[in-house]
């Protein structure tokens, strides 16, 4: 029997409903004295959240015939390692946010010391949970995931591009610059998101390329909806303090481009992504949705 076919709005709120479910397994507070930590760790990791990076993974699985439960898998470990990043930024020593997903940031729920070690943990059961067996029965798929996911994270990916944002404030950064510092930051993590797929289907570098350049091209579109929604979006809508950047002084898509030249920038990024899919079928649709909703969405 056929099974239906899902809208996107009802394919990422089953995939993050999965997420949610494993997240919960995996921190259940044990009793004792770690109970805070276990529960801010929940506070920031279950609900809310676009859940975008577990979805490309689900969605590049799909690509390969590659079994569900372990994309899932895969994507709770990147979501993890997203959320770590988000309780980090609200810090007062980073981003100094009150509000996260539409509700009270880590730090304001509980307190810095116990998000540190949230952010902490989280990052730590990234890779516990792609080290797990129930991730992949081959233990140099495990290593490989775990071996790009950490390079995605570190120096060479997101927590590189925010020291590089860090440092950026009230420089005047040119477009290439900006688009470097965002492959890092924001784009690194969704590339791995796709390119983990492929790791796990074992194909090889030369074969990989196309899903590469997909995932590039969604995470630039994604990071100027981000700054889009910065500049002119709705805080409730978006669960988040906006006028941020302007406020930092920073450089972004679109105090460079402007916001209709930004918007017209984006809509071609996901034009090119969708050129990448071209050698697949209906198989790729969802990716295909996707990458229209990097650029359409309002939070």
């Amino acid at each position: 029997m056929d099974q239906p076919v899902l809208t996107l709005s009802e394919e990422a709120g089953r995939v993050a409903a999965r997420v949610d479910e494993l997240f919960d397994k995996l921190l259940t507070p044990p009793g004792d004295r770690r109970d805070r930590l276990f529960k801010a760790m929940a506070h920031a990791a279950i609900g809310g959240g676009k859940r975008m990076r577990p979805l490309l993974t689900v969605a590049a699985a799909r690509l390969f015939g590659i079994d569900e439960k372990r994309a899932i898998r895969v994507g709770t470990a990147i979501e993890a390692i997203h959320v770590y990043s988000l309780i980090h930024d609200d810090l007062p020593c980073m981003d100094d946010d009150d509000l996260r997903r539409g509700k009270p940031a880590t730090h304001k729920r509980f307190d810095e010391a116990t998000a540190v070690l949230a952010g902490d943990s989280l990052h730590d059961l990234a890779f516990e949970i792609l080290s797990d067996p129930a991730t992949h029965e081959r233990p140099a798929v495990r290593l490989e995931l775990i071996a790009a996911l950490a390079q995605a994270s570190g120096p060479a990916g997101m927590a590189g591009g925010q020291m590089m944002d860090l440092a950026a404030e009230g420089e005047a950064l040119d477009l290439g610059a900006i688009t470097r510092l965002q492959q890092l930051k924001t784009g690194a993590l969704i590339e791995y998101s796709v390119e983990a797929a492929c790791i796990m289907a074992r194909l090889p570098e030369d074969r990989r390329t196309p899903y590469r350049g997909y995932a590039r091209n969604v995470g630039l579109a994604f990071q100027i909806a981000d700054d889009l929604i910065d500049h002119s979006g709705d805080e409730e809508r978006a669960g988040k303090r906006v006028g941020k950047d302007a406020d930092a002084g920073k450089a972004t898509f679109v105090s460079l481009l402007g916001e209709e030249r930004a918007r017209a920038q984006a809509n071609m990024l996901v034009e090119q992504a969708g050129e990448h899919l071209k050698g697949h079928g209906e198989e790729a649709d969802l990716l295909r949705a996707i990458a229209r909703f990097a650029v359409e969405r309002d939070r």
